[in-house]
């Protein structure tokens, strides 16, 4: 599943947008500096996130939505078309 994926489906489970979820994050103070643990456990209690999108969420709340470039423009599972994750939801990203 490619991380843009992730996100597609935090949406879809949550109906919020990642942007969204990363404001609501940053209202309770989770920044770059905050580890992932309450990160993941906001996100399970409130959301019902399990682990695995939660940490994508986590990328997205302490480093933002560049990602590395090392799955764009692969064939894999893991691939991404860009190296920056749409965070506005699935319905308005560009084609």
């Amino acid at each position: 599943m490619s991380f843009q994926a992730y996100l597609d489906a935090i949406e879809q489970k949550t109906g919020l947008t990642p942007r969204q979820l990363l404001t609501q994050a940053h209202e309770r103070g989770f920044d770059e500096t905050t580890k992932a643990a309450p990160i993941l456990a906001w996100l399970a209690e409130d959301h019902g996130l399990g682990r695995g999108h939660g940490m994508a969420m986590v990328h997205v709340i302490t480093k933002g939505a560049q990602i590395s470039s090392a799955h764009v423009g692969t064939t894999g599972t893991h691939r991404d078309a860009s190296d920056t994750l749409w965070l506005d939801g699935r319905a308005t990203r560009p084609v």
